[in-house]
């Protein structure tokens, strides 16, 4: 029904991802099947805008915006339609009128009448933009509201606000973890790892945890670590085969090489779990990890094109993201090559995969 639909404009800003989760909230407190139109403006316009960086970039930025989505909906992700789209491309987009313009148009094209703006959009660098925006979209009979978000602090507080949730979380992983080291259930192990756990939880829960623990995405996500251990051990034990292949061979056809890529996980727990698993990989090895920008050293021609091919990658995201972030590109279609260079043509089939799969259901 698109009068419960949203359009939320979206550009990399530090405030972007609450943004998200605020139309997400927007969206579940709503009725019948509403619809997260999530754009983004390509405000530089070469001779072909559809296939220039600024455009790939803002294809990567609504590939992440839609996990986020998926992930912030929850249960209500298969209710939930989410669409992304590039706006602006045949345009030159040079004030808040013309931004006002493409978002009108696209919001009377698919019906739309309410737009959730992030208080940080601002594509163009340029000040003010955002309040003569909001001018120009109600004018154009929008209604527009800002997302309740606060600006991201350069240097924030080690510690957080936690509650019951981040407390039980660490509790029972610190118990969980004595008791598997202890080897034996009992009583004074019991005892013992009650009172170290509380210890633990009490001290740590403001510094380890981030955010609210949500007990069923939290379920979740383990349930799909329990398939993802056993697909690791299997790409271990197939990495060892072929690694001893190469060390037992006559002429020892190794082809050591570095290779650069940029994985589609977006926050430190995602990423420091897919470094791991590529060390943990016969034959690979993570040297470096900025962001999401990977370094890794390649033993042979053939672990590259598997660490390209993007199996681990997949299988991180699927713990992470759910089942739905398993269809985004991998690196070699996103145009990644074994060199380090970028295929165009790789990039292309990437964006044209990217825009089939936005709308992926439930991440659970």
């Amino acid at each position: 029904m698109a009068d419960n639909d949203l359009l939320i404009p979206v550009a990399d800003s530090e405030t972007v991802r609450q943004t998200v989760s605020h139309a997400a909230d927007r969206a579940q407190e709503r009725d019948g099947t509403p619809t997260l139109h999530f754009v983004c403006p390509v405000s530089e316009r070469p001779a072909n805008a559809a296939d220039s960086a600024a455009a790939a970039e803002a294809e990567a930025l609504l590939d992440r915006v839609s996990v986020w989505a998926t992930d912030d909906l929850g249960d209500d992700a298969s209710r939930v339609a989410i669409e992304t789209s590039l706006v602006g491309l045949d345009v030159y987009l040079f004030n808040p009128g013309d931004y006002a313009d493409v978002f009108g148009a696209y919001a009377r094209e698919n019906g739309v009448t309410a737009v959730v703006l992030d208080p940080r959009f601002n594509p163009l660098g340029m000040a003010p933009l955002l309040p003569p925006l909001e001018r120009e979209l109600e004018a154009a009979g929008l209604t527009t509201e800002l997302a309740p978000v606060e600006r991201a602090t350069r240097r924030g507080p080690i510690t957080r606000s936690a509650g019951l949730g981040q407390f039980a979380l660490l509790f029972g992983a610190a118990f969980g973890f004595y008791q598997l080291i202890a080897t034996e259930l009992t009583t004074v192990n019991l005892i013992t790892g009650a009172i170290t756990a509380t210890i633990v939880a009490g001290v740590l829960r403001r510094v380890s945890t981030q955010g609210s623990v949500r007990p069923r995405r939290l379920v979740g996500r383990v349930g799909r670590m329990l398939v993802y251990a056993p697909y690791l051990l299997w790409e271990i034990a197939k990495a060892n085969v072929a690694i001893a292949k190469v060390v037992l061979h006559p002429r020892l056809p190794i082809d050591p090489a570095v290779v650069e890529f940029d994985a589609a996980v977006w926050s430190e727990l995602p990423a420091t779990t897919l470094a791991n698993s590529i060390t943990l990989t016969p034959g690979t090895l993570t040297v470096d990890v900025t962001q999401r920008h990977f370094t890794v050293h390649s033993l042979t021609a053939d672990a590259r094109r598997d660490l390209l091919a993007g199996g681990l990658e997949r299988a991180v995201r699927f713990v992470f993201y759910g089942r739905a972030a398993m269809r985004s590109a991998t690196p070699s279609e996103r145009g990644e090559t074994p060199d380090g260079s970028v295929d165009s043509a790789g990039i292309d089939s990437a964006q044209s995969a990217s825009r089939t799969d936005t709308n992926a259901g439930d991440s659970e």
